[in-house]
């Protein structure tokens, strides 16, 4: 199994990554990169389902969306904290996943896991890359941190939309994967409910994002640092 991987993906439960940025992580792996998830928990203390057929259900979307590698922390559902031994496990699995590019839940939620796993993983990030911090594996710094705002109310202007016209429906069928959780519902984590149907949801949700790009499905990132432009000829996005 491929061990490192280029760009790593950080959820509180399975299927958080699938939602937030499952269409970027399968347009990415599609232009040759190699990427990863890592779940912190294992969504123990979800209503639907159980844990066992959780990981079923992640394992097959995994595959769907050509991850070359998922691994669960198995840390508490429900409990998760950025105490010292939370951010060495998750160092434990940043130096050997040793990504260039780690995306996280966005800063805040409604669920706590969710602004905990972005805190926690950030953390981590730094941590992961001092020589002296005890924990096993070499010693890796991601070079970019980048937060999935998918389905937040109170996000900022995206620092960026990746157009995922292409992958949309192929992530449709990643969610899919997790029938346990999803089947019938109307809401699901940060997707409030509207009366859609949840694929209806996630679909109006990400045609918003597209059209900000001027373009048909599109799954929106936020990063803290400013983005970089050297070809102001080629900056996409129309503005008249």
């Amino acid at each position: 199994m491929t061990r490192q991987v280029d760009i790593l993906a950080i959820g509180a439960h399975p299927d958080d990554v699938e939602l937030t940025c499952g269409g970027a992580l399968i347009k990415m792996n599609a232009s040759g990169y190699k990427t990863g998830i890592l779940d912190l928990t294992r969504g123990e203390l979800g209503s639907r389902g159980n844990p066992d057929l959780r990981g079923e259900e992640a394992a097959r979307a995994a595959d769907l969306m050509g991850v070359a590698r998922r691994e669960n922390a198995r840390l508490p559902d429900g409990k998760l904290s950025n105490d010292d031994g939370s951010r060495k496990i998750i160092v434990e699995y940043i130096r050997e996943f040793r990504p260039h590019t780690v995306l996280l839940p966005f800063m805040t939620g409604r669920h706590p896991d969710h602004r905990l796993a972005s805190e926690t993983g950030r953390d981590a990030c730094f941590l992961a890359g001092l020589r002296n911090y005890p924990a096993s594996g070499d010693a890796h710094k991601p070079s970019k941190v980048v937060y999935c705002s998918s389905f937040r109310e109170d996000a900022p202007q995206p620092s960026f939309v990746v157009d995922i016209s292409d992958e949309f429906e192929a992530k449709l069928e990643a969610v899919a994967c997790y029938s346990s959780q999803f089947e019938g519902l109307i809401q699901a984590g940060e997707l409030y409910p509207t009366g859609q149907s949840l694929p209806d949801l996630i679909r109006t949700q990400n045609a918003h994002y597209g059209s900000l790009i001027r373009k048909s499905y599109g799954e929106p990132f936020v990063t803290v640092e400013t983005v970089e432009i050297n070809d102001l000829v080629k900056i996409g996005v129309t503005s008249l």
